[in-house]
């Protein structure tokens, strides 16, 4: 698991306290949509991190040995 993917997962969940728990309101803020946002933006960082860890891992490195005879 990458930082991307922690991060993505901490964002979700702060989103989903920020839309379903939290009931304060502050004046000129919308509380729900900046937890819709931050679950939005998590959601992308995990797809993102799972996409760069499959491809890391998809990696082959190829080693080529001569013996010179001369």
């Amino acid at each position: 698991m990458t930082t991307t993917t922690g991060t993505g997962i901490a964002l979700l969940v702060i989103g989903a306290i920020l839309s379903f728990a939290v009931r304060d309101s502050i004046s000129g803020v919308n509380l729900t949509l900046i937890g819709y946002i931050c679950m939005g933006a998590g959601l992308l960082a995990v797809i993102l991190g799972l996409v760069t860890n499959a491809q890391a891992t998809r990696r082959t490195n190829v080693v080529e040995h001569r013996d010179e005879q001369a």
